[in-house]
């Protein structure tokens, strides 16, 4: 069944994300492939110097694919640019959204981040953003298709693309050759459902309202986000707990020896108990992420 995912990381981990126009420009693109490669919809995305937001929506094995292959490109494109790491940790979290009332305070949280996090810009004027897409007239002209001087410039088919300029934009094969492209950049047109969007608010006063909201509704969004992120525990004191736990509760540290039950007890307790990670419950009791969110929210 599809749900709705809230995709973010942590940005205080993830510091150096986006350090320059181009790696902004790959980021944008890559939302668009990971989407069309892994058949989820983008319901609306910002892209921020430290960390992502995405709301997904698709079947949770998708969206957990798309997490992964966002990751994993964002971090090798780091690598491949900059000769290293360059210090970035992109530890990805994606938080299933069911609540109708808390949906409309997450899509809002994810497309107002730019103007929240302090910059000059109002969200529906942001490039790395689609807060410019929603309950606008049919007319309306997507802000990237103008340059920083106001000149207008007209899309081009990627299809009709050379290799090499389908491979700046970071996909050769891996999206339609009828998509839209406009100075390097994937027009979020192509894949992002506006309709379902906005269908989330049904009306465009909600929208307005929940686009202003206040402290209350912001800081609900933000709690989740810690709540899911858990303590910060590093790996190798994770396993000693882990295993403390395991011995107290089954009487043995072996996990491999485990049956399926005993370790999805055992990932709750590390859970709720003592706020680990789900990558590092995944890690530690080789339970797949997919599956630890469908069992522990």
């Amino acid at each position: 069944m599809k749900h709705f995912y809230h995709l973010f990381a942590d940005g205080e981990k993830a510091a150096g994300f986006i350090t320059s126009v181009d790696d902004f420009k790959f980021e944008f693109n890559l939302v668009g492939i990971c989407s069309y490669v892994t058949g989820v919809s983008v319901v609306g995305f910002s892209l921020e110097d430290s960390h992502p937001h995405i709301l997904l929506y698709g079947d949770n094995e998708r969206c957990v694919t798309f997490k992964n292959m966002f990751e994993r490109s964002s971090l090798t494109h780091i690598g491949r640019t900059r000769g290293n790491s360059d210090g970035v940790s992109i530890r990805c979290m994606l938080l299933e959204v069911g609540d109708p009332s808390y949906l409309m305070n997450v899509a809002a949280y994810v497309i107002i981040q730019p103007t929240k996090d302090g910059k000059s810009v109002m969200y529906y004027d942001y490039r790395w953003g689609t807060g410019s897409m929603y309950f606008r007239p049919e007319n309306h002209i997507p802000i990237w298709l103008y340059d920083s001087n106001g000149v207008r410039r007209e899309p081009v088919i990627f299809g009709e693309l050379s290799g090499r300029e389908k491979r700046k934009i970071g996909s050769l094969n891996r999206i339609p050759d009828d998509w839209l492209v406009v100075d390097g950049v994937i027009l979020p047109d192509n894949y992002v459902d506006v309709g379902l969007f906005e269908r989330i608010f049904k009306s465009h006063n909600t929208f307005r309202t929940f686009a202003g909201a206040g402290g209350r509704q912001l800081s609900s969004v933000g709690e989740e986000m810690a709540r899911a992120r858990g303590v910060s525990v590093n790996d190798l004191d994770a396993r000693g707990i882990c295993l403390e736990v395991a011995e107290r509760a089954f009487g043995t540290k072996d996990i491999h020896r485990m049956d399926p039950q005993r370790r999805l007890a055992l990932a709750k307790e590390l859970r709720f108990s003592y706020r680990f990670s789900f990558r590092q419950i995944s890690t530690l009791l080789h339970i797949p992420e997919g599956e630890l969110t469908k069992f522990l929210g």
